[in-house]
């Protein structure tokens, strides 16, 4: 049981300098791809523009929504201090607005993104739930709480229904791609309806 115990408190092995590059290398790939072609891209295409095998790309990333959420990362980490710098404004309602906005903008850039996070919402154990969805709801949930505190939002609005709302809004955009206005005038019409009477 002890070394049971103490197997499962190491850290993960560092990987070797080919592993580090071979990952480094798909998800560069990966984000081109995603980028260009939609987060349905091909992943043999990306393991092969990687400069590797298909196998390689599953021992480091074993689905596509591993691979999804690896890619925006990064995207994910800004959002969420992005979140953060809004909470500390003076206008709760705004700072939610703004910040749904800025989950628009990220989820529209990557064709097929807010469909792949509408569809893993109910899944807590997805690789692009853990990384992505849940920690966004978590950052949204203190942003609606601060807005529904200010009397600005009805009390009963949930972030998860929001959290849909606004992958549905990004659907919308990403469809709607000769529309620039489009992403504003529905999350306005959206906050009419959230708004507290």
């Amino acid at each position: 049981m002890a070394i049971e115990t103490a197997t499962a408190q190491m850290p993960p092995r560092p990987m070797r300098a080919d592993a580090r590059r071979n990952y480094e290398r798909l998800l560069a790939e990966a984000r081109t791809a995603f980028t260009r072609h939609g987060t349905d891209a091909s992943l043999e295409d990306i393991a092969r523009r990687a400069g590797v095998g298909i196998g390689t790309l599953y021992r480091h990333f074993p689905n596509r929504t591993a691979l999804m959420g690896a890619v925006f990362q990064g995207e994910i980490c800004a959002l969420l201090e992005r979140s953060r710098e809004l909470a500390k404004g003076p206008r709760p309602c705004q700072a939610l607005i703004d910040w749904l906005r800025a989950i628009v903008d990220h989820a529209s850039t990557y064709r097929g993104l807010s469909r792949a996070l509408m569809a893993c919402s109910g899944d807590e154990t997805s690789a692009l739930s853990r990384g992505c969805g849940l920690p966004l709801r978590e950052a949204g949930s203190e942003l609606l709480a601060r807005a529904q505190q200010s009397g600005a939002v009805r009390s009963d609005v949930v972030i998860a229904d929001l959290m849909q709302l606004t992958n549905a809004i990004a659907l919308a955009v990403e469809q709607s791609p000769d529309d620039p206005e489009l992403a504003d005038r529905l999350l306005a019409l959206a906050f009419t309806g959230l708004k507290a009477r």
